[in-house]
């Protein structure tokens, strides 16, 4: 890698049509939930102890990721506004590089912690022995031979989104995406007249394609010239861009941490209804990913777009546009969730034809507009004031409203007064809104103008 010349760095990246960084960050989303479908489809249907292995160690994989976000996440907010404010070439590469540095040393520390520490880890678990086998063998390949590979794709990818390149991202992400379920039916299915390599076939699978992921984006960052990212002199790289990218990024996992938490303990106060209850939660979240992934590109290209802004010194111009975006984000979520609603028999009829099942997923369905049109005002609003550079007021009252509202109402009112699983989706939908209302009063306070990166 190189550094570009200093004129193509002087673009107004402001300027970006909203529709230029959402599409794409929409079509990659929408991507990565049908593989995610398609493989647990997949291993599912090969071998049971082998399907519930690699749930074992999901976690896991989980908080490698939410690791390997701190950097990604800080690099992306703190260069947004350098990117606006038309920083000068080498303290952009300094953020780079900062990030670079730190996901290397963590991905060789969290790769030996992995090999290791497997065993351990698994022997906390009363696990039947092919169970244990496909985790161990899953984790130890994925999560560590591939643990460098996988945290540098994150980086990558964070950086060219950052630029306004969300096309090279999203081209690459379906690639990768491809060659992950190819591998899995070559793995499970012996396609090709190769052999069935079972569980270390579908873990090499997921690592191969983010070694390719990894090469495509090194092409995609040099051949956009303006894309600061160099390895020349990185270890002189000074302490305050290190600096910047864990202030904002460790808050932010920080919240992503608490909500999926919370999250798993709902889950399992949601088993104590039954299985039908667990079914239709898991069948009516799948449906509805696709809805909320439109919620989550406007809410990511508004943080994007918001640090263009406030980093050119253009507030006013970033507090008319992000309302702009809110709009338009909750008209295309409404549209979507009552139009999965008039389909609902349709696609509920896509389910195993369990009358319990099937009432509770309607259930869902008519709940899900409610949650739905208060998530999109959460993320798109979250977003900007992330992307102007107020990480703490957010993810702290993130944090409280997750707990102190979606949690408790969802034990007080699901499990304590006994209305069920509907009670837990207005937990989360009141959770969902009054947050986003919250954030909409912080935005249009102005409050978030004194806490620009630049």
């Amino acid at each position: 890698m190189y550094y570009k010349s200093m004129d193509m760095n002087k673009k107004n990246r402001g300027a970006l049509p909203m529709l230029q960084l959402t599409f794409p960050l929409a079509m990659e989303q929408i991507f990565r939930v049908l593989v995610s479908t398609a493989d647990t489809l997949m291993l599912s249907g090969y071998d049971n102890s082998a399907a519930a292995g690699v749930a074992v160690t999901a976690q896991y994989v989980f908080f490698l990721n939410l690791i390997f976000s701190v950097i990604a996440t800080g690099c992306s907010i703190v260069l947004s506004q350098y990117i606006g404010a038309q920083k000068h070439k080498e303290e952009l590469n300094h953020i780079a590089q900062a990030s670079a540095v730190m996901m290397v040393l963590i991905s060789i520390v969290l790769t030996v912690a992995v090999i290791f520490g497997t065993g351990p880890i698994l022997s906390l678990y009363d696990l039947e022995p092919d169970v244990r086998s496909s985790a161990t063998t899953y984790f130890v390949i994925f999560g560590g031979i591939c643990c460098f590979f996988n945290a540098f794709s994150l980086l990558q990818g964070s950086i060219l989104r950052t630029y306004g390149y969300t096309k090279e991202a999203m081209i690459t992400s379906i690639v990768a995406n491809i060659i992950n379920v190819l591998g899995n039916a070559i793995s499970i299915y012996g396609w090709f007249g190769l052999p069935v390599t079972g569980v270390a076939g579908v873990a090499w699978s997921s690592g191969i394609s983010m070694i390719v992921s990894f090469f495509m984006f090194i092409y995609y960052i040099k051949r956009r010239r303006d894309v600061q990212f160099s390895l020349k002199k990185i270890l002189n790289v000074p302490i305050q861009s290190y600096r910047k990218v864990l202030s904002v990024g460790i808050p932010t996992a920080g919240e992503s941490l608490s909500y999926n938490i919370s999250q798993i303990l709902i889950m399992k106060m949601i088993t104590g209804l039954g299985t039908n209850a667990i079914a239709a939660q898991n069948y009516t979240q799948t449906v509805m990913r696709f809805v909320f992934a439109i919620a989550i590109s406007i809410g990511n290209a508004t943080q994007i777009k918001a640090g263009y802004l406030v980093g050119s010194k253009q507030s006013d111009v970033a507090y008319k546009k992000v309302i702009k975006y809110q709009l338009i984000a909750t008209a295309c979520s409404t549209s979507l969730v009552i139009l999965a609603n008039i389909f609902k028999n349709p696609i509920i009829s896509l389910f195993p034809n369990i009358p319990e099942l099937r009432e509770y997923m309607k259930i869902l369905f008519t709940c899900s507009i409610y949650i739905e049109i208060g998530r999109t005002l959460n993320l798109v609003y979250v977003g900007a004031l992330k992307g102007a550079g107020d990480i703490k007021f957010p993810v702290f009252y993130g944090i409280f409203s997750m707990w102190g509202i979606m949690v408790l109402g969802s034990w007080i009112f699901g499990i304590k007064l006994g209305f069920g699983l509907a009670a837990f989706y207005l937990s989360i939908g009141t959770d969902e809104t009054t947050r986003g209302i919250v954030m909409l009063f912080r935005w249009k306070s102005k409050r978030w103008k004194k806490h620009a990166l630049v």
